[in-house]
């Protein structure tokens, strides 16, 4: 079996990350985690990988300025040059931009704590317990120009409890995201979940 060569983007703890880097282990996963990256060179997450024994690589966002054309050039060169098949967000914290997006378009995962369509974007617990939601989730779901609305590739839900916080909410659905992560990847990597240009809200580019 030939397997998928996956970069994953960080730029905090890597808790997704790691849960990728675990499930890889498995003798018939079809991707092994070759390079994770970080934008942030204090993110704890790179000291994980390495103790993982994967490679890691920082390009810092930082001295790039408001240039993040010539940060992505970076990104996508490291990306190349570590003959990378897919590419995993766990954290990223960084909008890509529309040309490194096709460059990649298909190519590129996201986890996101929420049950997409609902709750795009940041503060998704707290927006929940606000609209008094009696489910919550996380999806993976394929990147696409605009903010998380590129197709489903997995779901999962948890209810929402009467005494849940922003706190125990989301560490409900943190767990239900190591679950999925993995098997989404797995479900890109083995080819039984692929990109359609037709579900591509921003259409093919």
């Amino acid at each position: 079996m030939t397997k998928k060569r996956v970069a994953v983007l960080i730029s905090g703890r890597g808790s997704n990350m790691m849960a990728l880097i675990e499930a890889a282990k498995a003798k018939d996963y079809p991707a092994e985690i070759v390079l994770v990256l970080s934008n942030r060179p204090g993110a704890a997450g790179l000291g994980r990988a390495h103790q993982a024994g994967i490679a890691t690589v920082v390009i810092d966002y930082r001295p790039f300025g408001e240039d993040r054309r010539a940060f992505e050039q970076a990104l996508d060169d490291e990306l190349r040059w570590h003959r990378v098949d897919l590419v995993c967000l766990a954290g990223f914290l960084r909008l890509l931009t529309s040309w490194f997006i096709a460059r990649w378009r298909g190519q590129i995962l996201n986890i996101h704590p929420a049950l997409l369509p609902q709750f795009k974007g940041l503060h998704t617990h707290r927006r929940a317990l606000d609209a008094g939601a009696k489910q919550h989730g996380a999806t993976v779901h394929f990147v696409v120009e605009k903010t998380d609305s590129g197709p489903i590739i997995a779901q999962e839900s948890v209810p929402v409890l009467p005494s849940d916080t922003e706190e125990t909410l989301a560490a409900r659905v943190l767990q239900i995201e190591h679950r999925i992560y993995p098997e989404a990847l797995r479900m890109v990597a083995d080819g039984r979940a692929t990109f359609s240009p037709s579900r591509d809200p921003a259409g093919a580019r």
